[in-house]
């Protein structure tokens, strides 16, 4: 593809989608735009006059419209819902494009989808790239964190584009295309599941600071705050010092003590740990971080609870060493996960990520950005035994003087009656990968009892049965 700059259209003008018209303007590109319902397209409109950008924009009151009147080669970004929609742009655009244009869709799209129709689109003898986007509305629109899977040729032609609205990091451009059709998506499905996970984890630490130790969310906050200038620094520690120290302005209270302890979700991280059962991998810590999202939607059930299990709790004596220490520790097993899911789906799919690639592109811009990022980039550039980033030198170094931090704020909590099934996770799974010889031994036994199954003897002989099956 050979797509010239002044040929770039974007669809869906909501809140990510204005944000990243914006963005792509105020670099200097033009941009046909256009929206389902019309009242957003003249909002943008007036948005982007709002802040001088609306001479390189063009707006069209539909896509057909818009399509028709871009000139060929065209590069026409999707930002609509993921599933249905994408479709129907797609059968909308087919008849209207011409060979050598591209259909880009930048919306969390699950990457199964993301696959086929990359199939379906070039077989119309068209272009398509999967694109995560990752940083909010904010991030969209001063610089997000980009992943983009397709044709590399594909991407080349509008890697000025996406170069340049990109987040930086050290001045290099957080974007990359980072394999196939579907590798962009799958990337980005598994930055948000570590962000469910590292998520959880921060809120169980709050949780225990709260409840457990009876400290005020701005004492909190002013922790948060603190650890965000040392090793635990990123965006969700920064944005948590800040949301606990702040005040509702109706009632005076702490913002978080008004809100309601029910979190939603949009799928993505769901998708994550199903990938990880299909692909045998092992995300336990993300699974907690999405289990625990659909506890949180259960309130009147945990209502209730409260009053019929009637859980003794006590009351914690932790430091704020140890905390900082569990949270760092189960943040790198979050990181860890989410790292080895790529690497198996990469080989299963054949399309040869570079996980040192993904992590400098997650340095700035995304919501999961942190200083491990940094680490992990080297480690995966350097000596990994077995391909574990947690038995990387420098890895280990963190983990052997920081586990024991974990082992007791999670023991300390459980025994205190506080939830931290994120934090539990990590020590379980963490524990697992140190120990030659688990338990599986028995579980194999048990299947060959009931089942017949088999099992493998440690002097190599397969297909054996114990003195059970005479």
């Amino acid at each position: 593809m050979t797509s010239t700059l002044a040929h770039l259209g974007l669809y869906g003008l909501g809140t990510m989608g204005s944000a990243l018209a914006l963005n792509i303007l105020e670099k200097g590109f033009a941009l046909h735009v256009s929206n389902r319902s019309p009242d957003r397209i003249a909002a943008f409109v007036t948005e982007a006059q709002a802040e001088g950008l609306a001479t390189k924009a063009v707006a069209h009151d539909s896509l057909a419209a818009m399509a028709g009147a871009m000139a060929a080669p065209r590069a026409i970004i999707l930002m609509v819902q993921a599933g249905a929609a994408v479709d129907e742009c797609i059968n909308a655009l087919i008849p209207l494009l011409s060979l050598g244009d591209t259909i880009i869709d930048a919306g969390n799209a699950d990457f199964h989808d993301t696959r086929a129709r990359t199939t379906r689109v070039e077989a119309a003898g068209l272009a398509y790239l999967g694109m995560g986007v990752s940083g909010g509305e904010e991030g969209a629109r001063h610089g997000p964190s980009i992943m983009a899977g397709g044709t590399p040729a594909v991407f080349d032609g509008i890697r000025p584009v996406l170069e340049a609205i990109a987040a930086r990091f050290n001045d290099a451009p957080c974007a990359a295309h980072l394999g196939p059709d579907g590798a962009g998506h799958f990337v980005k499905t598994v930055h948000n599941g570590i962000e469910y996970a590292d998520m959880q984890m921060i809120a169980e630490i709050y949780g225990i600071m709260r409840r457990g130790m009876g400290m005020e969310p701005a004492d909190i906050g002013k922790v948060f705050e603190a650890w965000d200038k040392g090793a635990l620094k990123s965006y969700l520690v920064e944005i948590t010092g800040i949301i606990l120290q702040a005040q509702d302005k109706v009632t005076g209270l702490p913002v978080v003590d008004v809100i309601m302890d029910s979190a939603g979700q949009k799928g993505t991280g769901r998708w994550t740990v199903i990938e990880a059962l299909a692909l045998g991998q092992s995300a336990s810590v993300i699974e907690a971080g999405v289990g625990a999202r659909g506890w949180s939607s259960e309130k009147t059930a945990r209502t209730a609870g409260e009053t019929i299990l009637a859980t003794p709790r006590k009351a914690l004596t932790l430091t704020e060493a140890q905390l900082e220490g569990a949270l760092l520790t189960a943040r790198i097993a979050a990181y860890a996960q989410g790292f080895r899911l790529m690497a198996a789906a990469s080989a299963n799919y054949r399309w040869a990520l570079d996980n040192a690639r993904v992590a400098e592109i997650w340095r700035a811009g995304c919501i999961i950005r942190s200083a491990l990022l940094d680490d992990i980039s080297a480690a995966f550039r350097g000596e990994m035994p077995e391909g574990q980033l947690i038995f990387a030198p420098a890895f280990v170094a963190r983990l052997q003087a920081n586990l024991p931090a974990l082992r007791q704020v999670v023991a300390a909590a459980i025994a205190g009656g506080y939830p931290v099934p994120a934090l539990a996770g990590a020590v379980g799974w963490l524990d697992t990968m140190a120990q030659a010889r688990g338990t599986a031994d028995l579980i194999q036994a048990q299947r060959d009892f009931f089942g017949r199954h088999g099992f493998e003897r440690l002097d190599g002989a397969k297909g054996q049965h114990g003195p059970w099956a005479d």
